[in-house]
């Protein structure tokens, strides 16, 4: 089979498995369970990625180490085809969204030719992100205010009309009085950065940065590994156990600062569907038992943005 073939049935694949997993969740939907709202889309995508033929998907970035999660575990292999692929996922990505009914809600997954996904432990890690043509200007290592600068030179825009995006979190507060205090926008998100990241790339706002999950960043320089954006991590290991926990991984160097070809060295398939309505995706609607989903497939081997619409009786 040649890889055209073949990773248009990853893309199939891709887009299936989020779409299931968003049904499934879209039943707690404003239910206020945000662990069974996470295990159903876990369950739905691990049943999807088990039946398939085509391929043989090991997860290696999942819902945590063998010990800490029974299904979707880092290392878990699904499907009984005999072309090897790495499988990154995040089943539903803003769970607290999803049971408060609020924006941004995802299901996500990335599957990429495998050992080309950065197998990241479940550790913080920090992450500065924008469009491509922020590359060499942004650095993690820079201040808060010199990003700023860099953004607006580039961009050439007025530092008081830079937006940039921070999850709102206590340990971001110096970051947001700072960049607020130079005079740029902050715009504030709860969760759900994988979804922001991508925005920020796609023009939606101009920069992203602040300390999330490693995961999540992972899955973020997989979408923008299509739509040309650029972003740096660097992953936080700030105690033995997570260096070691790292080191079993095969992180070597814990200073490394990471772009979108050191996470992800090869082409890569990534899909979201929206679960609540958002910014990249609508939320499941459902009419008379028809359910209809809105996704959003990045194919880097095809150089492909897909928004795909579908609908179903269940």
């Amino acid at each position: 089979m040649n890889n055209k073939i073949l990773f248009t049935l990853v893309e199939e694949i891709a887009l299936q498995t989020s779409v299931k997993a968003a049904i499934a969740s879209y039943k707690w939907l404003g239910k206020g369970d945000s662990n069974a709202a996470d295990q159903a889309a876990v369950f739905a995508m691990r049943d999807f990625l088990a039946k398939q033929d085509v391929i043989r998907g090991k997860i290696v970035i999942g819902e945590g180490e063998r010990d800490e999660a029974p299904m979707l575990y880092i290392g878990e292999v699904l499907g009984s085809g005999s072309h090897d692929f790495d499988i990154a996922v995040d089943p539903l990505e803003g769970t607290a969204l999803c049971a408060d009914n609020k924006k941004n809600s995802i299901t996500a997954i990335a599957i990429g030719q495998s050992g080309s996904i950065l197998h990241a432990p479940d550790v913080y890690m920090e992450k500065i992100a924008g469009g491509q043509m922020l590359a060499g200007k942004i650095d993690l290592d820079k201040t808060i205010e010199e990003n700023i600068t860099a953004v607006a030179r580039t961009l050439e825009k007025d530092v008081a009309d830079v937006t940039i995006t921070i999850l709102d979190r206590p340990r971001h507060k110096e970051m947001i009085d700072r960049a607020r205090a130079f005079g740029a926008s902050v715009s504030l998100i709860q969760d759900g950065d994988v979804s922001a990241v991508i925005s920020v790339a796609l023009g939606n706002s101009d920069l992203y940065i602040g300390i999330g999950g490693a995961p999540e960043g992972v899955l973020a320089a997989a979408a923008l590994k299509t739509i040309d954006g650029y972003m740096q991590t660097r992953l936080i290991c700030d105690t033995d156990e997570k260096k070691q926990r790292a080191s079993k991984m095969g992180v070597v160097d814990f200073a490394k600062k990471y772009t979108i070809s050191d996470m992800i060295k090869g082409d890569v398939v990534f899909a979201i569907t929206g679960v609540s309505d958002g910014d990249l995706c609508d939320g499941v609607f459902e009419i008379d038992e028809n359910f209809t989903t809105s996704s959003l497939v990045l194919n880097s081997f095809e150089k492909s943005i897909k928004n795909i619409e579908l609908t179903f009786n269940l």
